[in-house]
């Protein structure tokens, strides 16, 4: 099993730096390597351009979520079967939690992982001045992990000069650029980066992108930069520990709503319920007319569902199926999207109010701003499926909100006072805003699988 591993980042947001590990994962792919993707961060939407260029699911790393040996469990498994994996930074370098620490960047992932890092440099409008950008960034902490840069909308003309700059008198390597692709553009809306469904021609588009990096970048280099990565170093008690949570014998049936309104998920979260026992069936709020067969709980994560309001009040079908299901005691958990949907009626996208499924007693409405942004720890103020759990890590990013956001759980911001009472739990629900990610508190999907089988008995 190989560990070789490279991190791309960039100082800012907006610099390239999905674009260009797209363009450098399908040039990769194009010499017939096997590649493994991450995700520096709680993004749910770069994985999935990702996925749509190696073709296997990309997945999140995240140092807020889960501690370093955990971190370095989840890299090391997901890199089986692979030759090389690219890291995708979050924001820039060094921002992290709070705004004030470096807790959870991409330099924290990179310092953890023990991963090589390069330096994704914005070209536009500097010449000389590029150089002590980088120098800041190589010298900001002793323990950068940068070891190269890539330069991003630099003319062909002025490469070669500021190439040799770079590497005479700061002694990095310049692993290439990337010339300005006006037609590679990928467009953003208000939760990010738009679906890589809605990219017209993208798979077209990307391949031009790719074709253009095996001329201006030096993917022999990368390739020799990942594989000088040390190997990743596991606790055998972490590894125990994950082992002894499967359990193939007594599975349960879960249904997950999956489709253009709901799409939000955390792979590994998938994967974790699957050896937990869990056999997960997706479906539809959008198109099926009732819930597959035979289930024993639900899923309801995030998404969309203000772009589909008006697909998913229409489908009165499903709406009253999940209504009587869940009145019938079946369990679910239902995160932000998930959440919108449960209520008596939420807002769509066009301002129009859409009926939704009825069990949350309430209205969400549009508050056209972020209205929740970022890392929480949730603590639990009562029984989480019936079970008493620990405090679970979790991030909001949202522009809705409900007359009715629950009280059942308390969310602190780190690093700040901030704080506020969410979460609906009762027996067989948790629905809220936060997003889970189940690896920084197995006990929590646990006691929902564990719920399941105990509604399972039930039927």
């Amino acid at each position: 099993m190989s560990t070789a591993r490279f991190l791309l980042t960039a100082g800012a947001s907006g610099s390239g730096k999905t674009l260009i590990t797209c363009g450098i994962l399908q040039a990769l792919k194009n010499r017939g390597l096997q590649i493994a993707s991450f995700k520096c961060g709680p993004d749910y939407i770069d994985p999935m351009f990702h996925t749509k260029v190696i073709g296997t699911k990309s997945r999140n790393l995240d140092t807020f979520f889960t501690t370093p040996d955990r971190t370095r469990y989840l890299l090391k498994r997901n890199l089986e079967d692979c030759d090389i994996a690219v890291m995708e930074g979050v924001m820039g370098y060094y921002d992290g939690v709070g705004g004030n620490t470096t807790k959870a960047s991409a330099y924290d992932l990179a310092k953890v992982t023990q991963t090589p890092v390069v330096l994704i440099v914005n070209c536009k409008g500097m010449s000389v001045s590029i150089l002590p950008f980088i120098q800041g960034f190589v010298n900001f902490m002793s323990d950068s992990s940068i070891k190269g840069v890539l330069l991003n909308q630099i003319s062909p003309m002025l490469y070669p000069r500021v190439k040799e700059m770079i590497e005479t008198q700061l002694n990095i390597s310049v692993y290439g650029y990337v010339p300005v692709v006006t037609d590679c553009v990928i467009e953003s809306r208000h939760l990010g980066l738009v679906m890589p469904e809605e990219v017209e021609n993208f798979k077209e588009k990307l391949m031009k992108l790719a074709k253009h990096l095996e001329e201006t970048v030096d993917l022999d280099g990368l390739i020799a930069l990942g594989k000088s990565a040390p190997k990743l170093s596991i606790k055998k008690k972490t590894e125990e520990y994950f082992e002894s949570l499967r359990n193939q014998e007594d599975k349960v049936k879960i249904g997950l709503a999956k489709d253009e309104a709901f799409c939000f998920f955390y792979e590994d979260n998938l994967k974790l319920l699957e050896e937990m026992g869990a056999e997960l069936i997706p479906f539809s709020p959008i198109h099926d007319k009732e819930l597959p067969q035979n289930l024993q709980g639900l899923l309801l994560y995030g998404g969309y569902p203000e772009l589909y309001g008006k697909e998913l009040e229409e489908n009165s079908f499903m709406r009253e199926q999940i209504q009587k299901v869940l009145s019938e005691g079946m369990p679910i958990l239902a995160e932000c999207g998930g959440f919108i949907y449960l209520h008596d009626v939420f807002e769509d996208h066009k301002g129009v109010f859409r009926r939704g499924v009825g069990r949350i007693k309430g209205n969400v409405f549009n508050t056209r701003k972020l209205s929740r942004f970022g890392y929480i720890e949730v603590s639990c103020k009562k029984e989480v499926f019936g079970k008493t759990i620990k405090q679970c890590p979790a991030h909001e990013f949202h522009y809705f909100d409900s007359t009715n956001c629950g009280t059942d759980f308390y969310a602190q911001k780190p690093v700040s006072n901030r704080g506020w009472e969410c979460i609906h739990s009762t027996s067989t629900m948790v629905a809220g805003f936060p997003h889970f990610y189940y690896y920084g508190n197995p006990e929590f999907p646990q006691a929902f699988v564990d719920c399941c089988r105990n509604y399972k008995m039930r039927q």
